[in-house]
């Protein structure tokens, strides 16, 4: 039987984008999916049109029709922050492996079912995949390679596994959800991750377009708080190299 996968959708402000990020999951060819949006009270229309998704993607209606689909949507009754909002997900989450997706990016058809595998076949805890980056128009800007893990190159170079991954649950129960005090969220939980023994695993495939931000610097991307992000990751860099001798 295939493991349950529960991909946590924190939404906030991407009302041209989150239907077709919540259909990119919905029609994933993995068949036994979780999906949990938590909108963190958004102001331009986006509650509206998740509940609307949601009440569509219930129905048993065409195209809706694929079995395994559980879908949870919760809305904040105030403004979380994104940390917050994320781990409000995952402690909905009941599914054996875990992602999160932000609600303008898009899912590949196989990305959930490619990454399950080495985790299905005990080949690691912890997988990542390469992704586009696409414009508001869906045109691809780039393709994003990222290396074959070793700890030195994805984390004492810089952080490069990316957003397109899948992972056990367990390693939040074991190691902690993400930090709501750090400015580099997953970078910060993923060499938590790492430094405690979790086996990483790239697959060398795109299976991911991830947004650009350059024209709509906002939340994350808002140049001050990116300018932390990017703070916060140089800190994390240099705790990874300081830390290195002390992993195989």
């Amino acid at each position: 039987m295939p493991k349950t996968v529960s991909i946590v959708v924190p939404s906030y402000n991407h009302a041209p984008y989150v239907e077709a990020c919540l259909d990119s999951l919905y029609f994933q060819d993995y068949p036994d999916l979780e999906l949990i949006v938590v909108d963190d009270r958004s102001d331009d229309g986006s509650h509206e049109i998740i509940t609307q998704w949601v009440a569509r993607a219930t129905s048993g209606l065409p195209p809706y029709t694929r079995p395994g689909r559980s879908i949870r949507y919760e809305r904040n009754p105030v403004n979380l922050g994104s940390t917050r909002n994320y781990n409000k997900g995952f402690t909905m989450a009941t599914g054996e492996y875990c992602s999160f997706m932000a609600s303008d990016d898009m899912a590949h058809p196989q990305w959930l079912s490619t990454l399950a595998r080495p985790l299905d076949q005990d080949q690691a805890d912890f997988v990542y995949a390469d992704m586009f980056i696409i414009d508001d128009a869906h045109r691809i800007l780039r393709e994003f390679k990222l290396p074959d893990y070793s700890f030195k190159r994805c984390f004492c170079d810089w952080y490069l596994c990316g957003v397109a991954t899948l992972y056990r649950r367990s390693l939040h129960e074991r190691f902690g959800l993400y930090d709501e005090t750090s400015n580099a969220d997953d970078h910060e939980c993923y060499l938590r991750f790492a430094l405690n023994g979790a086996r990483f695993l790239h697959i060398p495939q795109t299976l991911y377009s991830a947004r650009s931000h350059d024209q709509r610097q906002v939340g994350l991307h808002e140049p001050k708080q990116f300018s932390k992000l990017l703070n916060a990751s140089r800190e994390l860099t240099r705790l990874a190299r300081a830390r290195s001798h002390t992993l195989s």
